[in-house]
């Protein structure tokens, strides 16, 4: 049993001081105290998509619990109480490993155990074609195989949640069909799929779009093509990364409309030099990249991104600015409705993780200042 804690703020919604009392991990009340706060109090922020941070990579290779651990404890400080550690298109031995790193630290650190809801696997069955492939390697694209899909989860009991993956491979869609039926959320991404492709994967069980608009062809037709098909598609919501980098304001703006507050997810999808400082990088793929101050992650001296470089705290502030919301619809997109695919996780309410955050935010800023974040009922210093 521990002691209890009692946490205040203002509701992002309506400005009413809220205070958030805290026991054994959960949160136990939620009264409306007589005196004001002056930080805002949310839910911790639920991010689906975190390929790595701060010079941590979780797609080396060669990661281990202690990569993963380390990546939890920078996670909590940018206000991350709840992610999917996302590995990516490589080879079957190198995305086993990864795997079985993850369920070690969740075996030996309870802050892994409790953050780590499930993984997301970005690949390996994504467009094998130049663009939609992105950066992922043509070499490890390959066809779904349900096979392979159970040595994933055999390596980490079970632990992928995730998968993201191209509709246009003959297999797709009995593949799809099981996995939902196992109940692993299916996401379409890095794809070159037809609409009708599309609309097929969303009917055998697909439920999102994964970073809708990037991962794409730099040409498209102009109707017929596969992002209007899952704009269109009301069965799949879409995740967005809104670092201001990724998606132009009117591109995005355009988009949550099409998919409505409601079936709409922010995510960061960084990288392992997000967080770090500006400056060129030598990377052994992808060569001399660049970080800027703005936390752009470019391929140096070219238009050409080579991943994300802002937290998931910076994407709420920024989308925020860029499609005109408010600060609780801001919040929305990235707390309660990740959490739908994160076993509901995102939910400031009585019986509930006591994950939380307190910050600042004044409208026109690129990020939320956080004063303090709480995992479990555990403060980290943000």
């Amino acid at each position: 049993m521990t002691a209890r804690q009692t946490i205040t703020g203002r509701d992002p919604a309506t400005g009413i001081t809220l205070a958030v009392g805290i026991e054994d991990g959960r949160i136990a009340d939620i009264t409306r105290p007589s005196e004001p706060a002056e930080a805002y109090i949310a839910s911790g922020l639920v991010d689906l998509q975190v390929n790595g941070f701060g010079g941590i990579d979780l797609n080396t290779g060669t990661v281990t619990a202690q990569t993963v651990i380390a990546l939890c404890e920078r996670m909590a400080l940018e206000g991350v109480t709840t992610f999917l550690p996302t590995i990516i298109t490589a080879s079957e031995p190198s995305i086993l490993a990864a795997l079985a790193a993850i369920a070690e630290a969740r075996r030996i650190d309870p802050l892994a155990a409790h953050m780590i809801v499930g993984i997301h696997v970005e690949g390996p069955s994504i467009s094998p074609v130049d663009g939609p492939r992105g950066a992922h390697p043509l070499e490890h694209v390959r066809a779904p195989s349900l096979a392979e899909f159970e040595r994933w989860q055999a390596a980490c009991n079970g632990l992928v949640s995730m998968v993201t993956l191209s509709p246009e491979y003959p297999e797709a869609i009995a593949y799809i069909a099981e996995l939902t039926r196992r109940g692993v959320h299916i996401a379409i991404g890095h794809t070159a799929a037809s609409p009708e492709q599309i609309h097929a994967a969303a009917q055998a069980g697909a439920v999102l779009s994964t970073h809708l608009g990037n991962g794409a062809a730099a040409s498209l037709p102009r109707h017929p093509n596969f992002i209007w098909a899952q704009l269109a598609d009301d069965r799949l919501s879409a995740t967005f990364i809104a670092d201001g980098h990724h998606l132009p304001a009117d591109t995005f703006k355009v988009m949550l409309r099409a998919k409505s507050l409601a079936r709409s997810v922010l995510v960061s999808d960084t990288v392992a030099l997000a967080g770090l400082p500006p400056g060129i990088y030598e990377q052994q793929v992808g060569g001399r990249v660049e970080v800027t101050a703005e936390g752009r992650v470019g391929i140096a001296g070219t238009p050409y991104l080579a991943g994300a470089g802002l937290p998931l705290n910076a994407n709420v502030a920024i989308a925020i600015d860029l499609a005109g919301l408010s600060l609780a619809e801001g919040l929305r997109l990235a707390t309660v409705n990740p959490g739908r695919f994160a076993r509901d996780r995102g939910l400031m309410q009585v019986g509930q993780p006591a994950d939380l955050i307190t910050f600042d935010w004044q409208p026109g800023a690129r990020r939320l200042a956080l004063r303090e974040v709480w995992v479990a009922g555990q403060r980290k210093s943000a």
